[in-house]
């Protein structure tokens, strides 16, 4: 940007003499996204962003590029290419709320950089960013080589530097009347690589204002070149600026208490040391630090790119920092504050203008440069620098909670569907459609119950399934009393819940050359044919390996898929579903004419190899989909398998905590414990037991109280053998404070879920789940 262009853009809507508008929560607008284009712009006028005659422009379209003026902007033009402008919402920075226009074509940058600036101002406005830059200088540099006599030429430089300067600014007389120009020369020695002596390198520091000043710079140094030979004796070569601005250095910061960073089932805890460690990464690892380090920049370049900035430069420059220290590194530092909180810290060179040619020639670059309101190019530094430290953290996020957000992404989905009404006969489809569209909300629920339903009036078929097989199903479970225990002879008392794993056989390529087992679960990404020989098969391979083994089916061209609805290691039988769904699409397609006790005993053997030693409940729940008192005898064959008949169903709210819950772990941990006393564990079982026994009075004859305050007894009996967590024991809280009469984990415990007896208000009981960073889902059992 030149030097001599127009004086800096004021805010929208502001005369130059008006401060800034710092009303609160200007930037906060709830389901922007959801409006149309139109309306965005509309209220983008009446909270005062932009300005009558822009908002014109805005709906007209004509603050658009023309052809005509790119063609006077660089050489050959033979089109205009558009890139979306989004606008960054929920920034506070320094006090002051900011919309941000952001030019990118990758949607996910403007969506996390408006979730991560909601996230840190924080509910009520009490957080935000701070920033500040100390300077803003631009680099000059002239080349001199074949200098004769190099410290005599050293010498002479810095004591006619006065000389220099005022040379230099008489070049620009306009930027010294601004208050900027030329303000200091600093020499700088290298050897030079061919080992003719030392090549000096004078550095020309500027203060450019709010042009960023290539051009005046690159003028200044060709202006000194004559003047620096004349000096040195020697000859000058190179003189153009550095796009290494280290003299332009923007810190920003922000503090983020724990309790924002919950959710997508992890604790805010666990967020935090997450973006910690992947910042430990960055710093000691290039590999690492250039992608992470690619982030900021998603988001600086977006700012760049709308202001008309040299996004190139800035890139430069922002990763020539980043290797200052010899070796590439992180330009972020995220770290555990005093107080438990989440701290992160940039410090980036960031050399921009709010002044020069593209604002005169790029009419949208103008506009959002009035819609930012940055009245200078030093705010305008801070605000990109800002910008790259909150998509740091989005992405950091995303990478620490997405890979555990999957496990339970169904049992959000189905949860939602529910809350946006979908009748039984289309639910299965909406949860379906939610969680391949990956936006799992209300109102995208209530778009897709509106989809369905049409369809079904117009004689389509509601469903999309990618093949034409039947599908058999294996039911999820909740442990309503009794786990644990049951592994050592104690009864428990266990009940399916609408969750089901399904699975669907086809035959294969009968004339392959080499035939074989395809397991596919399209929603999991797992694709992968079963291995033939049990010895290189992987853990689920092994445990479904069992079924092909013993039904002699491993040599048949088979493709196996599995649609699961039972999120994995959350303690809801999600393992036991699985291979009893497999077991039965087995079953049906080669009419095999399994009995149900056959099935549950080949599903029995492939819970034996996931978990070690179970009691045989969740395969039995699986199969037979009822309530029922359950007995495993000593003999770990013969068992006890009552059916429960229920008075009427018990209401449920089962909360998941999104931390993976490993059953065979959990059971190991308990034998052991009761291998090294087993008197006092052994009595922990029988109370269990007793309590179980007593459960099934109360199960059946809806005797709610009591049967909460059974399940209360038994979760601190559970906790005594160490099987619970802090999530576990937060859900529980949560639960009871909200109302439920009794709650407890289910499963295997130390994560995983919980269940709890919430006859009145299960909404509100789901609500605070979820608004700790859990998910809930309500059940009816009988």
């Amino acid at each position: 940007m030149s030097a001599e262009a127009q004086p800096t853009a004021q805010p929208a809507d502001q005369s130059p003499d008006k401060s800034p508008d710092k009303s609160p929560d200007k930037s906060r607008i709830p389901e922007f996204y959801k409006l149309s284009v139109s309306e965005r712009v509309r209220l983008m006028r009446e909270r005062g962003w932009v300005s009558e005659a822009d908002y014109q422009q805005m709906i007209s379209g004509d603050h658009t590029l023309s052809l005509h003026r790119a063609d006077k902007m660089i050489e050959n033009v033979v089109g205009v290419m558009g890139l979306p402008v989004g606008l960054g919402l929920n920034f506070l920075i320094n006090g002051r709320d900011y919309v941000i226009p952001l030019v990118v074509e990758e949607p996910s940058i403007v969506a996390a950089l408006s979730s991560a600036a909601k996230i840190v101002r924080g509910p009520d406005g009490s957080g935000g960013f701070t920033a500040e830059m100390d300077e803003s200088m631009l680099i000059g540099q002239i080349q001199v080589v074949d200098i004769p006599n190099v410290p005599r030429a050293q010498s002479a430089l810095l004591k006619r530097k006065a000389e220099l300067l005022n040379l230099a600014n008489s070049l620009h007389p306009q930027m010294v009347a601004r208050g900027g120009g030329a303000r200091d020369v600093e020499i700088h020695l290298h050897p030079r690589p061919d080992g003719r002596g030392d090549m000096m390198i004078v550095h020309l520091v500027v203060d450019t204002c709010d042009a960023m000043g290539a051009n005046l710079v690159n003028t200044m140094c060709e202006g000194l070149a004559s003047l620096v030979e004349s000096i040195t004796g020697g000859k000058v070569f190179l003189r153009i600026l550095s796009n290494l601005t280290d003299r332009a250095l923007v810190r920003a910061k922000c503090v983020i208490p724990v309790a924002r960073l919950a959710g997508k089932g992890f604790s805010g805890e666990e967020v935090r040391d997450g973006i910690v460690l992947a910042t430990d990464f960055a710093s000691v690892d290039p590999y690492r630090a250039a992608t992470h380090n690619k982030g900021v920049m998603n988001g600086v370049d977006a700012v760049a790119l709308a202001t008309g900035n040299d996004w190139r430069a800035i890139e430069a420059g922002a990763h020539a920092y980043a290797a200052r220290s010899g070796r590439y590194t992180s330009l972020t530092r995220w770290y555990k504050g005093d107080d438990g909180a989440l701290v992160g810290e940039i410090e980036i060179p960031m050399k921009v203008g709010t002044v020069g040619g593209p604002l005169q020639s790029n009419p949208t670059v103008a506009l959002n440069h009035r819609l930012l309101g940055a009245t200078s190019a030093r705010e305008l530094a801070m605000v990109m620098g800002t910008v790259g430290l909150a998509q740091n953290f989005s992405a950091l996020r995303a990478l620490t909670t997405e890979g555990i957000q999957q496990g339970h992404m169904t049992l959000h989905a189905r949860s939602v569907a529910l809350a946006a009404g979908a009748s039984p006969e289309i639910f299965e489809t909406v949860v379906e459609r939610l969680i391949e569209g990956g936006d799992i909300k209300i109102w995208k629920a209530q778009e897709i119950v509106v989809q369905v339903k049409k369809a079904l009036r117009q004689g389509d078929s509601a469903e999309e399934p990618t093949s034409n097989a039947p599908r058999a199903q294996g039911h999820g479970k909740i442990i309503l009393l009794g786990e644990h225990a049951v592994v050592y002879g104690s009864h428990a008392i266990a009940a399916p819940v609408p969750l089901a794993i399904e699975a669907s056989v086809q035959d294969g390529d009968s004339g392959s050359l080499n035939p074989g087992v395809d397991l596919i679960i399209p929603r999991w990404g797992v694709e992968s044919r079963l291995h033939k020989d049990p010895a290189h098969r992987d853990s689920f391979q092994r445990s479904l390996g069992i079924v092909f083994d013993k039904l002699g089916l491993t040599e048949r061209s088979l493709r196996i898929e599995v649609f699961p609805n039972v999120p994995r290691g959350m303690g809801l039988g999600g393992s036991a579903a699985m291979a009893v769904a497999v077991i039965r699409a087995l079953d049906q397609h080669f009419k095999l004419g399994h009995t149900d006790d056959e099935i549950n005993a080949l599903a029995f053997e492939c819970e034996k190899v996931a978990h070690g030693t179970p009691s045989g409940i969740d395969n039995t729940v699986a199969t037979f989909g009822k309530p029922l008192l359950y007995r495993r005898a000593h003999d770990g064959r013969s068992l006890l398998m009552k059916p429960l008949a229920l008075a009427k169903p018990i209401p449920l709210v089962v909360g998941i905590s999104g931390k993976e819950s490993l059953t065979a772990k959990t059971v190991g941990g308990v034998r052991a414990a009761w291998q090294k006393n087993p008197e006092l564990y052994e009595s922990i079982f029988r109370q269990i037991d007793a309590l179980t026994l007593q459960g099934v009075d109360a199960v059946q004859n809806y005797q709610l109280e009591r049967l909460g305050d059974l399940m209360n007894v038994c979760h601190g009996l559970l906790n005594a053998l160490r099987v619970s967590s802090w999530e576990i024991e937060e859900m529980v809280q949560i639960c009871r404070e909200q109302g439920a009469l009794g709650a407890k984990l289910t499963g295997g415990g130390c994560g995983g879920s919980i269940i709890a007896l919430a006859p009145e208000h299960p909404e509100k009981v789901i609500a605070a789940l979820r608004d700790a960073g859990y998910s809930g889902l309500e059940v009816r059992i009988g």
